[in-house]
């Protein structure tokens, strides 16, 4: 259960943090974040039958959706957030940027080890969507996850939201 709330936890910093996909290409204000998370787990055969037989649920895709808060600061910034946990030894980059893509990778060299990529396309200033991968080893288990995600702009006011540079 720690390596699910580990690797689940640098994947949700990462897409959720519209940060890291906005960087020049969006509205300072509210926006509505969903996240579909497919964590790969791998299970041998026989657990799943035993699972099974208890009357337990395959783990499967959880969507995730949260208001994230961008001020100007945050939407002018040209690099992408923490992925996660000042202890998760990832670091997170932008490889390539158009006025209409972005892809990044992640690479991990603490208790997640392994490499992710992350592309985004914009459809103007008020929408995005994209995906991530990481394949790699999360405390010694191999570790497979995916994610889908977007961005819709709201707002101009937040409300009692903060911006993650507010923080």
């Amino acid at each position: 259960m720690q390596t699910f709330r580990l690797c689940a936890g640098a994947v949700l910093a990462l897409a959720l943090s519209s940060g890291a996909v906005l960087a020049g290409h969006g509205h300072a204000g509210l926006w509505n974040v969903s996240t579909t998370m497919d964590m790969g787990v791998t299970i041998p055969p026989e657990a799943v039958a035993q699972m099974k037989a208890m009357g337990m649920s395959m783990p499967s895709a959880q969507t995730v959706s949260s208001q994230v808060c961008m001020s100007q600061a945050d939407v002018d910034s040209d690099k992408p957030p923490p992925a996660g946990a000042d202890d998760s030894g990832c670091t997170t980059r932008v490889t390539s940027q158009t006025a209409s893509t972005m892809n990044a990778q992640m690479v991990c060299d603490g208790k997640m080890k392994g490499t992710g990529q992350m592309q985004v396309a914009y459809a103007g200033t008020d929408h995005y969507s994209g995906s991530f991968s990481f394949q790699g080893t999360m405390e010694g288990h191999s570790s497979k996850m995916s994610s889908m995600f977007k961005g819709d702009w709201l707002k101009a006011d937040c409300g009692a939201i903060k911006s993650r540079s507010a923080r």
